[in-house]
């Protein structure tokens, strides 16, 4: 199977290119990198089946020869983040509309599916939780630019389903919560990612008003392997599927937890959303998902996460050796590790007190986790 991921250098990109990677498929990435990096497909490079092009999704005869020699589209390609979108709205309605309405076209002519990937900002304002993929949603004025993105994601879907719909167009839309992991970043205002460097670097850690938004967080290593079993699932093409996690936190509880496992030193300060994007910036309040649909076309309630490749992954960017010398001590508590990778804390605590019993880690206290048997932990996240 030949994959093509626009956007293949993006955060979720990236990791989804490196998993079909692993299970023996083939891989196609077209990407610009203007807001994705190089750096994301970089350990890629060489592996047998992988393939890059550098290029926007708009140049017509790139897009024709990355999707004509692929038996499969995963159109990731789009404007990202809160302050792209407030400081550029044109580049980001024509990136979203443009480049989708480009692959939709290019898939029909080769008779290639596509999973597009859209956005829990395409519910808007709504308050009536848990957002269902049937909902009403409710935008903002058009004279605000932060609406753009929403809109314009809105947009992507109605073209996939009217595509669908009048010109035979095999797809499905993945309406993507918020997604953590490695190598996200905090260019674009990904707050998980922020908070973390602000901790690291002595802190503050800058809450964006109250701090009484909630969202709802999955790992990047269960969206990616998500995706593609959306992909696999034919019945749900020509639908909207809710992915992600249903497990629930407030912002400032997020950077509570954020400051307990990295610097408990840091302080927590609030500035308003003006100060942060300007004049008029409207934020939402809580965002949480049903799963129904997902569930129905995946066999699957939520994303549970990867507990060990979370730690190996942690273990390498965050761990320190232990006086034993050869073991890794990880500054997390288990509640810590629970709230930075999305999962539900008794998720968390009961594949952790697997692991203990087996003699594979032991929590030291509160205050951190050792890493006694990483063999064991590589071959339980293979």
């Amino acid at each position: 199977m030949i994959n093509l991921i626009t956007g293949g250098a993006g955060f979720i990109g990236g990791h989804l290119a490196d998993y079909l990677l692993g299970q023996g498929q083939e891989v196609i990435v077209l990407d610009d990198l203007s807001t994705g990096s190089f750096d994301n497909i970089a350990p890629l490079v060489g592996r047998k089946g992988f393939t890059y092009y550098v290029g926007r999704v708009e140049d017509e005869a790139l897009l024709e020869r990355a999707l004509s020699a692929c038996d499969r589209v995963y159109h990731l390609a789009a404007a990202v983040g809160v302050r792209l979108i407030i400081d550029d709205p044109v580049r980001t309605i024509e990136t979203n509309i443009n480049a989708a309405q480009a692959v939709f076209g290019q898939a029909v002519k080769f008779g290639k599916p596509v999973l597009v990937a859209s956005s829990s900002e395409v519910y808007g304002k709504s308050e009536d939780l848990p957002f269902s993929e049937t909902d009403d949603v409710v935008y903002g004025p058009t004279s605000r630019a932060r609406w753009s993105y929403a809109y314009s994601k809105a947009i992507d879907e109605f073209l996939l389903i009217s595509y669908a719909r009048t010109k035979g167009l095999q797809g499905v839309v993945a309406r993507l919560f918020n997604t953590v992991g490695p190598r996200q970043t905090a260019l674009y205002g990904m707050v998980i990612p922020r908070f973390v460097e602000q901790a690291m670097s002595g802190g503050p850690i800058t809450v964006y008003g109250s701090g009484e938004q909630e969202r709802c967080f999955a790992h990047v290593l269960d969206v990616a392997p998500a995706l593609v079993r959306l992909m696999d699932c034919r019945r749900a093409y020509g639908q909207v599927v809710n992915v992600g996690n249903d497990d629930i936190i407030s912002i400032e509880a997020l950077a509570e937890r954020v400051r307990s496992l990295v610097n408990p030193d840091a302080e927590i300060t609030h500035i308003s959303y003006e100060e942060a994007y300007g004049a008029g910036f409207e934020d939402l309040g809580s965002r949480l998902e049903k799963l129904e649909r997902v569930a129905r076309h995946m066999g699957v309630r939520a994303l549970e996460g990867r507990i060990g490749a979370a730690l190996l992954e942690f273990a390498d960017k965050y761990g320190t050796p232990s006086p034993e010398g050869t073991l890794v001590r990880l500054p997390f508590s288990r509640e810590g590790l629970a709230s930075y990778i999305g999962i539900a804390r008794e998720t968390v605590s009961r594949k952790l007190s697997q692991l203990e019993s087996d003699g594979v880690i032991r929590s030291e206290g509160n205050r951190a986790i050792l890493i006694l048997d990483r063999t064991v932990l590589e071959e339980a996240s293979e």
